[in-house]
Order: C-alpha cells, then sequence, then structure tokens
C-alpha cells in the first residue's frame, strides 16, 4: 500500500501540488483574502441566469395597467389630462373593486389644459362686459377644474401615488414619512440619502391614501440589480412605490424597523446597518419581514423576460379600462400599477433577465415578493458553505482527475460541474438562499483544463488528438475505423466529389415566440438530435455545423464512400419521418408544428480543417455547397421536405424522382433541374407513380408554353390531390404567363433573385 502511493506520488505529485494551490486560491477567494474581479462579475453573471431559469407563473394577485401604444393611439399623448386619469382611477376603485392602485407617474404641475384660466382672463378682460358670461364660467368651473376631478376620484380610494427623488430641487409635497430619526431612539439607519424630489402637487397629495418613490438606482454598470426600499428626505424616511402600495392593499398599520437585539449575533451587513435586522409591515393579519441590505435595499427577483408578452404579470390595456371592456374578474380585489410600455415614453430598464425591462416591473417583482413573503437572500451560513464546496471539489479533483483517463475525467468533471449547478438552484429556487457560485465553477472548469492540457502535452499521441477531433463530426464506428489507421486521415484541405445537405425549421422565428426558453430549449434540442443522429449514425454522414436551428452535413469525407449521394438522399428521406414522429409528439404536448425543409447537392467541393488562428473546423466549401443552401430555401416555394439537384439525381438512381422546375438561382447564371426524391424504387406505390406520369406530362406541356392544356392537366391533379402545394404554383404561374408571355426563346427556368 505504502509503495503504491509512494509511486502515484511520483507519478502524479506535482500534478497534485498545482491543483491544491489552485483550491487554495478559490478558498482564498471565497473568504474575501484574495478579491478577483473577474469571479464577482461572473457571478453577477449567474445571478441573473438564475433569475432567467427558474420559470416564470403568471401571478394574478398583480395586475399592471399599461398606457400602452394602442392607449396613446385611442387617447392622445401622454401625459393624458387628468380628467382622464380621474375616469381611470374611479374605473378602477369603483367599478373594478381593485384592492390597490399605483401610479408609476407622477403629477408634479397643475393641469390647466382644460382651457379654464384663458377662459376666466378673457372674462375678466376682452369679454368682461359680455352679458351671463361670468356666472357660466362659475357653473363650469367644477367640470373644468382636472385636478380637482382627479382628486375626488381619488378622495377615500386606494390610490398610491408615485414620485421621483433626483437633482437637487424639490418640488410637489412629499406624503408623511413611515418613520422619522425621532423614532429610532438614538440609534443609527443608514439609508439613500435624496438631494432632491419631483413630488405630486398638494390637493392630489391629500386626496390620495398614500405615495411611494418610483426612481431605481442601477448598479455601475447599468444594470437594475436591487433598489433601496426606503430613501432618506430631510429626517424622514419614505417608502419606495411597491412598499407603499403593498401597504395600502393590507390595510398596514406601520412600516418600522426591526432591530437585532444582540450585538454578536449581527452580520456584516446588519452591523454596516446599524444592526438593523429587517424592514417590517405591520398589518392587521400580522407582520412581514423585509431583509435589506447596506443602505436599506433589497434584491429584485426579476421574474420573466418583461413586458405583456413576459409571463409573470397580467398586461390590460389603459383604454381597455376606461372602456369597461376588461373582464371583472381580471381586476377585481387586485393590487394594480399604472405604468407604460409605450414607445418614446422612455420607462425602460436594463436588468438582469432583459436590457429592455419596463421600469414598472421593478415594482411589480417587489411586490409579488411581499406578498409571498419570500425574498433571496445571501443567508448566514452563505460563507462556510461554500468554501467547503470548494474545499471539497477541490481535494478530490485534484487526486481523481490525475489518475484518470480523459475518458472518465470528463464525465467526473461535468458530473461535478450538473451537482454544482443543481444544489446551488436548489437552495436558491427551494429555500431563497443566493450563493456564490463562480469561484466553485471556475475552479472546476480549471481543474479539468489544467489536467487535460496536461495529459495532452504528455500522454497523448498525434494519431489519437487527430481521431478525436473527427469525432465531432463523424459516426463513432467511424471513429474507431479511424483509429485503427490515423496515419490515412488527414484534416488538410482537398478537393473531392462529395454531396453536402442543408436542414432547416420551417417558421423558426414564430415557434421561438411561442415557446418559453425552457421549452424553446427542449424542442429545438429534441429536433436537432433525432437529426443527428439519422445523418451520423444511420448513414454514416459528416456532421458539419448547427447554424441556430439549421444543420449542414456532408457524406464522403473524411471516410470516402463510392456512394455519398445514394446515403445523402436515403438520410433526408429518414428525416422527414423523425421529423414527422416528433411533429405528432410536439403537437400532443401542445407546441408549434414542426416542419423541416432540406436541400441536397453534389458536386467537387474542397474539404479540410478551415477557418482562422482563432477557430478551426472541419468542413466543405465551393459552389456546389452554395448550390445546396439555396435549394434548401426554395422547398418552401414548392412545398415540399426535400429538394436535391441535377448531379444528386444523377448519382443516386435508384429513387424515385419528381422534377419540379428548372431554376436559375442568386449567384448561377445557368438553370439548374431540381427535384423531390419519393423513395426507393421498389418502395413507391403504383398510385405515386401514375400521378408522377400526369404530372411530368403537364410539365412538359407548361414548357412547350401549351397553356390550355397544361392547366387543363393541373386541375386535374389538383382534384385529385388538392393538398399538393405544386400544382396550383405552375397554375398561378401558367395566369402570369398568360399575361406576360414569356416569349419563343424561354428555356422554361424560374429565376430566384434571394438566398
Amino acid at each position: 500500500m505504502a509503495g503504491a502511493l509512494a509511486r502515484a506520488a511520483r507519478k502524479h505529485g506535482l500534478r497534485w501540488l498545482c491543483g491544491l494551490l489552485l483550491t487554495a486560491g478559490a478558498a482564498l477567494h471565497v473568504t474575501g483574502h484574495l478579491g478577483l474581479d473577474a469571479l464577482e462579475r461572473l457571478d453577477t453573471f449567474i445571478a441573473g441566469l438564475r433569475m432567467r431559469v427558474e420559470p416564470a407563473r403568471l401571478d394574478p394577485r398583480v395586475v399592471i395597467v399599461d398606457i400602452d401604444d394602442q392607449s396613446l393611439t385611442a387617447v392622445g399623448r401622454f401625459p393624458w389630462s387628468r380628467d382622464v386619469m380621474a375616469r381611470l382611477v374611479t374605473q378602477l376603485t369603483r367599478h373594478y373593486g381593485v384592492a390597490a392602485v399605483g401610479f408609476d407617474v407622477s403629477f408634479p404641475e397643475p393641469d390647466h389644459s382644460s382651457g379654464y384660466g384663458v377662459l376666466d382672463a378673457l372674462a375678466r378682460r376682452e369679454l368682461k362686459d359680455v352679458p351671463g358670461l361670468p356666472a357660466q364660467l362659475e357653473r363650469l368651473r367644477a367640470r373644468m377644474d382636472y385636478d380637482g376631478l382627479l382628486a375626488a376620484a381619488m378622495a377615500g380610494q386606494p390610490v398610491v401615488l408615485g414620485y421621483a427623488t433626483a437633482g437637487e430641487q424639490a418640488k410637489g409635497v412629499l406624503p408623511p414619512p413611515a418613520f422619522t430619526e425621532e423614532a429610532l431612539n438614538g440609534r443609527t439607519l443608514h439609508a439613500w440619502q435624496a438631494r432632491g424630489y419631483e413630488a405630486n402637487i398638494a390637493r392630489l397629495q391629500q386626496a390620495a391614501q398614500g405615495a411611494g418613490i418610483f426612481s431605481v438606482l442601477p448598479d455601475r454598470d447599468g444594470v437594475v440589480r436591487s433598489t433601496p426600499l426606503l430613501q432618506k428626505i430631510g429626517n424622514g424616511y419614505y417608502p419606495t412605490l411597491s412598499l407603499a402600495t403593498v401597504a395600502v392593499a393590507l390595510r398596514a398599520r406601520a412600516i418600522a424597523p426591526l432591530w437585532d437585539s444582540t450585538v454578536d449575533s449581527m452580520t456584516a451587513a446588519q452591523k454596516a446597518s446599524g444592526g438593523l435586522d429587517a424592514i417590517a409591515l405591520f398589518h392587521p393579519e400580522g407582520a412581514i419581514r423585509i431583509p435589506v441590505g447596506e443602505g436599506l435595499t433589497t434584491t429584485v427577483q426579476f421574474r420573466g423576460s418583461g413586458g405583456p408578452r413576459g409571463g409573470a404579470f397580467r398586461y390590460v390595456s389603459a383604454v381597455d379600462v376606461l372602456r369597461g371592456a376588461v373582464p371583472p374578474q381580471v381586476l377585481e380585489g387586485v393590487i394594480v400599477l399604472v405604468g407604460t410600455t409605450a414607445a418614446g415614453l422612455n420607462d425602460l430598464r436594463a436588468t438582469p433577465v432583459s436590457a429592455v425591462y419596463p421600469g414598472v416591473e421593478v415594482h411589480a417583482n417587489l411586490i409579488k415578493s411581499i406578498l409571498d413573503d419570500s425574498f433571496k437572500a445571501r443567508p448566514d451560513y452563505a460563507m462556510a458553505a461554500e468554501l467547503a464546496q470548494v474545499l471539497l471539489a477541490g481535494v478530490v479533483l485534484t487526486f481523481a482527475l490525475a489518475a484518470l483517463a480523459p475518458a472518465w475525467a470528463i464525465p467526473l468533471s461535468l458530473a461535478a460541474l450538473m451537482a454544482a449547478g443543481w444544489f446551488n438552484f436548489h437552495l436558491y429556487s427551494a429555500q431563497d438562499a443566493v450563493l456564490n457560485l463562480a469561484p466553485l465553477l471556475v475552479l472546476i472548469v480549471v481543474l479539468f483544463v489544467f489536467n487535460l492540457a496536461w495529459g495532452y502535452f504528455f500522454e497523448v499521441r498525434r494519431g489519437r488528438a487527430l481521431v478525436s477531433r473527427f469525432g465531432e463530426y463523424v459516426a463513432p464506428e467511424l471513429v474507431a475505423e479511424m483509429a485503427e489507421n490515423p496515419e490515412r486521415y488527414t484534416m488538410e484541405g482537398e478537393s473531392r466529389e462529395l454531396t453536402v445537405m442543408f436542414v432547416d425549421v420551417r417558421g423558426f422565428t414564430t415557434i421561438s415566440e411561442r415557446l418559453a426558453p425552457r421549452e424553446l430549449r427542449e424542442y429545438i434540442n429534441r429536433y436537432l438530435t433525432a437529426m443527428s443522429e439519422d445523418i451520423r449514425d444511420s448513414h454514416r454522414g459528416t456532421l458539419d455545423k448547427y447554424i441556430g436551428d439549421a444543420v449542414m452535413a456532408f457524406w464522403g469525407a473524411p471516410v470516402p464512400f463510392p456512394d455519398h449521394a445514394s446515403r445523402a438522399v436515403a438520410t433526408a428521406l429518414l428525416m422527414q419521418q423523425s421529423a414527422a414522429r416528433l411533429d405528432a409528439e410536439f403537437r400532443r404536448r401542445g407546441w408549434p408544428a414542426l416542419a423541416i425543409g432540406i436541400g441536397i447537392n453534389s458536386g467537387l467541393m474542397h474539404v479540410g480543417d478551415m477557418g482562422s488562428s482563432i477557430r478551426r473546423a472541419y468542413t466543405v466549401m465551393g459552389d456546389a455547397v452554395n448550390l445546396a443552401a439555396r435549394l434548401e430555401g426554395i422547398t418552401k416555394v414548392y412545398g415540399v421536405g426535400i429538394v436535391v439537384g441535377a448531379a444528386t439525381r444523377a448519382a443516386a438512381p435508384e429513387f424515385v424522382y419528381r422534377e419540379l422546375d428548372l431554376v436559375r438561382v442568386k449567384g448561377k447564371r445557368e438553370p439548374v433541374a431540381i427535384f423531390e426524391p419519393l423513395g426507393q424504387a421498389g418502395a413507391v406505390a403504383a398510385s405515386t407513380r401514375a400521378e408522377l406520369a400526369h404530372w411530368h406530362a403537364a410539365l412538359a406541356l407548361v414548357r412547350a408554353q401549351r397553356w390550355d392544356e397544361a392547366d387543363a392537366a393541373l386541375q386535374a391533379l389538383m382534384a385529385s390531390t388538392p393538398e399538393r402545394r405544386l400544382y396550383a404554383l405552375y397554375r398561378e404561374r401558367i395566369a402570369g404567363y398568360r399575361a406576360q408571355p414569356p416569349g419563343p426563346g424561354w428555356d422554361g427556368a424560374t429565376t430566384f433573385m434571394s438566398k
């Protein structure tokens, strides 16, 4: 035993030492003795990623009344006159019976848009001799006093106004503070000190039940991640709009600080806040504790991607509320925030989940957290837990990776990464605990890369490295075949007769808009996996690359096949079957339908390891490759799933084909015949062959410019197979040819100007 340990130490001792030093560096960062900006930035990114990954479920308790483009079109440009806002308040409070209305807009100046002041001035001067005019104006005063109408609408109703803290000015009237310095009984409470404010006019503030600050403070990089729960103005502490609105909705008695009575048990954040434990919202059914950090800030838990389609909060158009068109059950008893997503009103914020996140949803997310009494926060045990994970993973991987072959080191490292990520996200979602993950992830990756590089430079021969690279592209059995004679294969560029394929999902933009991010990821992963298995495993194709939802593959390299065209066509037919199977599965799950287009072409191509000094890939290039890409793009024009070029048809004669057209694609002067493969010659039904014969006869009539006969033939084909897009397409073309005859020199080709 001792001898085995000694031999292992001689063999791996230096690697062990390096691994333990890397582990020590990560531990020093966790304890704060070695602050690495890169790791802190990565943790910030991971924090945003956790928010994006956590599913967004619609919360019916909070509704956003949106001053959107539709509302601006119907009512007029913003800001609206306050008689309109009065109608909006009346609809929300008296008609729909909402629990509270919070305005993410302010009213810092009187509204003179009714024109009453102008009329009154005229009546006193130029029109003072008009009989009865002063009395008539007096009767109109109440109807034209828009501020009075809004104040009357708010009186006695659960309305919370918003206001901003910015600049040096003191404009408008502040609401009563949540508490003052005198109420702290000599304690020190560190809060963000506002130098100025732009509040609401006195008559509106006096009519409202409260007011809250809607200003948010971004981090140094311009991203909003947290916001002060209260801000200090003068000697008073004033709540944010979210806290003030919830207080009104819950009929809260007070908003007050909670102090930790034992100094020895305080966390660093509590000591930095003068011993503050939390901000409490006291209401008739109890109290809600809101944890805050330095400066009375609280982390905003962003949900969804923001906006009407973000998935976290229901949006209703303000004009629909004014018209009473919103179903009562949507608004009854809920908390409403009045804000805007209209273009040009500049209420969009950069957040961890979106660069253009509606500002009103910052307050909506805080309201949801307060209602749920659930806040993401860094627990007291965070540093100890992070340190334990770093030391455990570092020591285990340091010794294990040095002894394992790459085939085992890779799954072990992946398992460590997955376990670390799962545990971190579990604490985040189930316990609301925020733990830093970057030091642990980076340590695992660095240890793996270090050991892999060590093994590469000292233990792996050049031939195996070459074959392992081909394993990214070709089927495992081909890799095994190449491993037996690696010297026969090279990544150097060469010209060779090959067959290339391009595959794309129809309408992928629409699909991506309809699916949530996690569903879209599963959708595209299932599709790409099925297509890749058909290419690599069924007919030994070389998987070139994924281009978004598109797949590129080729046959005949690095292992040459004389029947590369036949393999490609057979693969395309198999892929259409796989796509149909996936389509049925996706429809059962309520997902969008799946349809794919495939373009195939054969010819002389350049194949090899190509790229830049930064990144290279084993791929194909050439005119024949470009034509295949064009053919995939025009599959939807003809309503078919597969289009192959004439060279592929000639090289794979064992299949039955339907000729589609002569086309002149962008970048080529000569027309090219294109075909749709229908199946192996012996597997195509007699009825299909008969239809095919009629079609080819009709196509010949079109090219002979015998329009009437061709149209009649196509009409007969449509009667038997009305679902075939091809026949309708040619009838549309015939109508065009009749209007503008192509002339005697026509070669029968269709020109496509786009790629």
